[in-house]
């Protein structure tokens, strides 16, 4: 549970103190009365006058009062309000009874300009206190850190509850040592480094990693996201991240942990003009500041977690700041089974079904995609009524997570759907027939997600870090297989292998640029790598080679997109028999897996194609 502040509504009930005290400051002002004052109308008081029985008068410009004589010889306190003279004189002669209007009274006429303040006030706190405020809110409180404080005994994560990054918490535990027993940690003179970067792709669990530093070590948890630093005011992001390791330091032994790091320290640009004093900038100044200044022995250590270190400032990840750098990657097949063991056991399973089998299917999956696949499969199998999870249920819940929903209601006309079938045909004996290809696992028809008409899904046999040319070509050959398949059936290709040209295209390009696979260009590198977390392109640089030199890049990688898509309709023209064989099937069946799929693979294999 989150420590919260002594009373969140302090803004408010300031507010209101404040108009107590003022209304009984008002009270207090008021003139007390010793006797009662009666009030009689404006005409009463000149037929009183008239007679004589009006004494001691106080006049103002809204109000007579006075005394009356009595029968009983003791006067008695009258006020009235005056009416205009001349109007007077003539509601006497008409002899009606009339009377003026009382004047406001001191608390009404203090109230009146009094409220209209306090209400823009209250405006003024409720527009500002919410978006600006650390505990408490309001203005004064915008410098305040606005980090989600936990108690040592609110964070339930352990290590056990972590699995698939053993490199990763075998790093951290150093750290849980040392705050559990900072003098014996450092007997020989050693100290813990001062900060720790996590880094790895979205969903491979850095922040739970975090979390279970904190409860393993029982110190004061600081959680805040890098993006809760920065406000529309000037300073304030510098002025949060001073109180963040204040708090820290007066909880110590403490952790502080800033979630995605990138949205705060991101590389400062000095050729932009005027960037030395963006806000940004300042509060990145800031968090270095306070990084040099901090005692790693006070028991305060600094967490941090991105996915994109790339951009990072130089400045944060020097020696002194974050010490170290823990790669939390995609898990391997090993740390896949451990991270299903953890999330399997909350659902009923079939007895088949075992955490090993599912990682088979599963390469490069994260673990908040594991934790997602055993949750969509526990929803397949509740929408079927079934009494278990069983492993088509997982099946089912790959295919969706990775083409998307079936979308059945998506007619194709049959001209559509014959080409369809014969495109992922294609790929499918493509792989079949090449060595080094992945396994084929199932093949559909039927459309999925926002514009795939059809897929083949193939399976690697094990986790792979490096791949040969021969292997990638392979994997090119098997992306052009649709299109080659079109070219030899029908008439004239169609639009169907856009995205498969795509990522050809782009494999074809790293083969030239990056990995230096092309015997005229040589070993050289002509294109920086892009985020190798996020899967983006790198970001547009000055061309550093020739016009020739791009004229020859354009011609390699033409040379190999070319020279796989002729394999692919060799592959196909030896095996035209299987590839009508197998279309015909697919257009009845809509998808084909299993002994289906064994038994054209035997066809496949049979008639020794491979090329």
């Amino acid at each position: 549970m989150a420590v919260k502040g002594k009373w969140q509504g302090t803004g408010i009930g300031f507010v209101f103190a404040m108009l107590a005290v003022g209304v009984l400051l008002l009270s207090l002002l008021m003139p007390q009365e010793n006797e009662a004052v009666k009030t009689i109308p404006y005409s009463a008081f000149q037929a009183l006058l008239k007679q004589g029985q009006v004494n001691d008068l106080t006049v103002s410009d809204d109000e007579i009062t006075g005394t009356l004589k009595t029968a009983a010889g003791q006067p008695a306190r009258f006020a009235t309000n005056r009416v205009d003279p001349a109007l007077a004189r003539d509601l006497a002669k008409a002899k009606v009874t009339f009377s003026g209007t009382p004047p406001p009274g001191m608390l009404s006429g203090l109230l009146g300009w009094l409220l209209p303040l306090l209400l823009l006030a209250g405006f003024w706190y409720l527009l500002l206190g919410g978006r600006m405020g650390g505990v408490g809110g309001g203005v004064l409180a915008a410098g305040k850190a606005k980090a989600r404080v936990y108690a040592e005994s609110s964070v339930p994560v352990r290590f056990k509850d972590v699995a698939g990054v053993e490199e990763a918490k075998a790093e951290l535990k150093e750290v849980v040592d040392f705050l559990k027993d900072p003098a014996a940690y450092g007997r020989l003179g050693a100290h813990i480094p001062k900060g720790v970067l996590l880094v790895g792709p979205p969903g491979t669990g850095k922040t739970l990693l975090a979390r279970a530093v904190a409860g393993e070590a029982g110190v004061a948890f600081f959680s805040i996201s890098g993006s809760e630093f920065v406000e529309m005011f000037v300073g304030v992001g510098a002025a949060r991240v001073r109180d963040l390791f204040e708090q820290a330091r007066a909880q110590a032994p403490a952790i502080i942990f800033i979630d995605e790091l990138d949205a705060l320290g991101r590389a400062r640009n000095a050729a932009l003009p005027g960037g030395a004093n963006d806000e940004k900038e300042q509060t990145l100044n800031q968090l270095l500041a306070e990084m040099d200044g901090f005692d790693p022995s006070v028991g305060v250590v600094l967490l941090a977690a991105t996915n994109r270190p790339e951009i990072l400032d130089p400045a944060l990840l020097r020696a002194g700041r974050f010490d170290r750098q823990v790669l939390v990657d995609r898990p391997d097949r090993a740390g896949r089974e451990q991270i299903l063991a953890l999330h399997m056991h909350k659902v009923k399973l079939a007895p088949e079904v075992t955490a090993e089998e599912i990682a088979m299917l599963t390469p490069g999956f994260t673990g908040a995609d594991l934790a997602n696949l055993v949750n969509e499969a526990a929803l397949l199998a509740t929408r079927r009524n079934a009494q278990a999870v069983m492993l088509e249920d997982f099946s089912n819940a790959v295919e969706r997570i990775i083409a998307g929903l079936e979308k059945h209601n998506r007619l194709l006309a049959p001209k559509e759907r014959e080409v369809v079938a014969h495109h992922e045909m294609g790929h499918a004996i493509t792989a079949m027939a090449l060595p080094g290809a992945d396994k084929v696992q199932k093949i559909s028809i039927i459309p999925h997600g926002i514009a795939a008409l059809g897929y083949t899904i193939q399976r690697p046999s094990q986790d792979r870090f490096i791949m040969t040319r021969g292997e990638l070509l392979a994997n090119m050959t098997v992306l052009l297989g649709g299109r080659a398949a079109e070219s030899l059936v029908f008439p004239d290709i169609s639009t169907g292998a856009a995205d498969d040209l795509v990522r050809a295209t782009d494999l074809a390009r790293a083969m030239v640029v990056r990995y230096g696979m092309d015997a005229k260009l040589g070993q050289v590198t002509y294109e920086p790598e892009g985020s190798q977390f996020l899967g983006s392109r790198p970001e547009w640089r000055p061309r550093q080679y020739s016009e020739q030199t791009a004229a020859a890049i354009d011609a390699a990688i033409r040379g190999l997109v070319d020279e796989a898509f002729m394999r692919a309709r060799a592959v196909l023209q030896a095996n035209m028999a299987v590839l009508r064989e197998g279309a015909a099937e697919l257009l009845r069946e809509e998808t084909l897996a299993g002994q289906r799929l064994a038994a054209l693979e035997a066809k496949v294999r049979a008639g020794g194609a491979a090329v």
